[in-house]
């Protein structure tokens, strides 16, 4: 799998931002892989109404541009990695 360009630090449910709890978009041209290092969390997406619930061994993709907002469920732990590209290997939640 490809690298991304950025990462955030890892946070869990007390030390998620707020701003990531509340709609909120990557920049065009920017896809954000959501990765659940333990726990739950859900990934909402304000356009289709669809959410998904992440664990570590299904991570949320986030289409640039594409507005969502994230809602621990429990004791987690999390980090949003960045790429220019389409990553390899994770779908939307579209299938696609």
């Amino acid at each position: 799998m490809d690298a991304p360009y950025r990462s955030t630090p890892v946070f869990d449910e007390t030390s998620l931002p707020a701003a990531l709890r509340r709609e909120h978009r990557t920049k065009p041209g920017v896809w954000g892989v959501i990765r659940v290092v333990e726990g739950a969390l859900e990934l909402r997406f304000a356009d289709e109404g669809l959410s998904q619930i992440l664990s570590p061994g299904a991570p949320g993709l986030v289409l640039p541009d594409q507005p969502h907002w994230v809602t621990p469920i429990g004791r987690m732990r999390m980090q949003v990695d960045f790429y220019d590209h389409a990553p390899e290997g994770i779908r939307d939640s579209a299938g696609s």
